[in-house]
C-alpha cells in the first residue's frame, strides 16, 4: 500500500509538471519572460471550443472543501488560476488528482488537516477568498488571508463579513488575515447592499450546513452563481432561486452530503473574448461549447456594431463581421447586463470603428487598464473617470505592449489580431490565468502568433504571479 501510494503520488506530480510543459514553459522562470508576437491584419475564419467557466470551476473547487468526501469535477480548463486553487486545497489536507487529459479534477477533502489560508495562496487570486464560505461551514472555524488578484480597483470584503456575522459567525480582522468562529452558524436574511458575486457565493458556501434557512436578498445573478447552486446541490445541499435576485439556502448536515460528479458551464468571457477577436479582424467563425443565452448582452453590442450573429444550437453559434463596426455606448452592469470583464476586448473592436464610442465603467475604477498601451498602437482613447471615450480610427499598428492583468491582456491581444504589422504582448502571466492555451486556438483560426522566450524581459515575480512549483 505505501508503494502504491507513493507510486500514485509520483505520478499526480508528473501530470502537473507535464501540463505546465504543455500549456507554457514555466522552468527556470521562462514564463515571467515570454511573450507572443502576432503579425496581425488576417482575418479569423473557423471554429474555436470554448474551456469550462474559471470563475464557476474555481468556487466549485473551494465548496469541495464542505464535503467529507469526493467529488469529480468536469470540463476544467488548463489555467494557473486552476494550479493556484489546487495549491491552496493541497494546503489545507484535500487530495487532489488532475487527469489532465479528460479536463477533471478529483478532490477528495474527507481528512481536511489545516483551516489556514495562508497570504500565499490568497494573496495570488481573489478566488481563493471563497474557502472562507467553506471552511467555516464545515470547521466552524476559519483564517484566511485577505484576497488579492487583478489590480482592477478597490474590491472590499465588507459584505462577505455582514453575510457570516448574520449567520452566527464572530469575525475580527488581524494582520491582514480574516478570523472566523462560530459554535453554530444559523440561518438569517441577508440583504446585499449591492449584488456582489463573491459575497454571495460565500454566504451560501456557509449556509449550506447552517441550522434552518438562509435567504440572501439582492443577490447576484450571474450564471457562474447558479452554476455553484447546481453543483452544491449536486452534492445534496437544497438551495432554490440561484440566478435570480432572491436565494434560499435550506441547510442540511454533513451526512445529507455525497459524492458527485459535475461537469462546469462554459466560460461565456472566452467566448466574448473570441467573438470581439472575430468582429475586429471582420472574419467569421463558429463558437462551440457555449451557452448564447448567456451572451445576450454582448451578442447585443456586437450586432448594434454591424457583426452578424446566429445561434446554431443551444451550445454554438456563428458569428461574423463583413465591414468597419458601427460605433456604441457601452455601460458595464451585473448580469445580466454587459460584463465587466468584457469591455476591453470590445474597447479594442471600438478602437477601428465608425465613429465615437463611450464605454462607462460602473464595477471598478481602474477597469481601463489597457487604455495606455491601446495608444501605443495607435488607438484615439481620452479617459475621464469612469468613461473612456473612443474616436474610431482607421487601423491600429503593431507595437510592443504589456498585459498589465488578465482583460487588459485580453484586449491588447484582440487589438493586435486586428493591427496592422508586428505587435509583441508581454506579461502573459496575466493572460494565462483565464484563457487557456490562448495561442493555440488562435492559430486554429488562421492567426500569425508565435509564442516565445525573450530574455530582455526581468524575470523577477510579479505581484500576481503564482507559483508553479510542484
Amino acid at each position: 500500500m505505501v508503494y502504491l501510494l507513493i507510486f500514485n503520488i509520483v505520478l499526480t506530480l508528473y501530470k502537473r509538471k507535464k501540463y505546465l510543459k504543455e500549456s507554457v514553459d514555466f522552468a527556470g522562470g521562462n514564463f515571467l519572460k515570454e511573450k507572443v508576437i502576432i503579425n496581425g491584419a488576417k482575418k479569423l475564419y473557423g471554429e474555436v471550443k470554448i474551456g469550462g467557466a474559471k470563475n464557476a470551476v474555481l468556487k466549485h473547487m473551494a465548496a469541495a472543501l464542505l464535503l467529507k468526501d469526493s467529488c469529480l469535477i468536469h470540463n476544467v480548463p488548463r489555467l494557473t488560476d486552476v494550479e493556484t486553487m489546487i495549491d491552496l486545497l493541497a494546503s489545507l489536507g484535500a487530495k487532489i488528482e488532475y487527469d489532465l487529459n479528460n479536463n477533471s479534477i478529483l478532490i477528495d477533502s474527507a481528512n481536511l488537516s489545516n483551516n489556514v489560508a495562508n497570504y500565499e495562496h490568497v494573496s495570488k487570486m481573489r478566488a481563493s477568498f471563497n474557502v472562507l464560505g467553506a471552511l467555516i461551514g464545515r470547521c466552524k472555524e476559519a483564517k484566511v488571508a485577505l484576497p488579492g488578484g487583478c489590480a482592477i480597483g478597490e474590491r472590499k470584503v465588507n459584505l462577505h463579513i455582514k453575510g457570516l456575522e448574520a449567520l452566527g459567525a464572530k469575525i475580527k480582522i488581524e494582520n491582514g488575515y480574516v478570523l472566523a468562529s462560530a459554535n453554530k452558524l444559523t440561518g438569517a436574511d441577508v440583504y446585499l447592499d449591492i449584488p456582489s458575486v463573491g459575497a454571495t457565493e460565500n454566504i451560501m458556501l456557509a449556509s449550506v450546513l447552517a441550522e434552518g434557512s438562509t435567504r440572501i436578498q439582492n443577490a447576484a445573478q450571474e450564471p457562474e452563481i447558479a452554476d455553484l447552486a447546481n453543483f452544491l446541490n449536486s452534492m445534496g445541499a437544497d438551495i432554490i432561486g440561484a440566478g435570480t435576485s432572491e436565494i434560499i439556502i435550506n441547510g442540511v448536515s454533513h451526512k445529507d452530503l455525497h459524492p458527485c460528479s459535475y461537469s462546469t458551464i462554459p466560460d461565456r468571457i472566452e467566448a466574448g473574448t473570441y467573438m470581439a477577436a472575430i468582429v475586429a479582424t471582420r472574419g467569421h467563425g463558429i463558437i462551440k461549447n457555449v451557452f448564447p443565452t448567456q451572451l445576450t448582452a454582448v451578442t447585443s453590442k456586437l450586432t448594434e456594431m454591424g457583426a452578424n450573429v446566429n445561434i446554431l444550437d443551444p451550445f454554438s453559434l456563428e458569428i461574423s463581421c463583413n465591414s468597419t463596426p458601427k460605433a456604441v455606448n457601452i455601460v458595464t452592469q451585473p448580469y445580466p447586463g454587459f460584463p465587466t470583464d468584457l469591455q476591453s476586448p470590445l474597447m479594442s473592436v471600438l478602437t477601428t470603428a465608425k465613429g465615437v464610442s463611450i464605454i462607462t465603467e460602473s464595477l471598478y475604477e481602474n477597469r481601463f487598464m489597457q487604455v495606455a498601451e491601446l495608444r501605443r498602437m495607435g488607438a484615439d482613447v481620452q479617459q475621464d473617470g469612469t468613461h473612456a471615450i473612443i474616436n474610431g480610427v482607421k487601423k491600429l499598428t503593431g507595437a510592443q505592449v504589456k498585459a498589465s492583468d488578465l482583460r487588459a491582456g485580453a484586449s491588447l491581444l484582440v487589438a493586435a489580431l486586428s493591427a496592422n504589422g508586428t505587435t509583441s504582448v508581454s506579461s502573459l502571466h496575466h493572460i494565462d490565468r483565464g484563457y487557456e492555451i490562448f495561442e493555440k486556438k488562435l492559430k486554429d483560426l488562421g492567426a500569425s502568433i508565435e509564442r516565445v522566450i525573450d530574455d530582455s524581459l526581468p524575470v523577477s515575480k510579479p505581484v500576481n504571479t503564482i507559483n508553479l512549483e510542484v
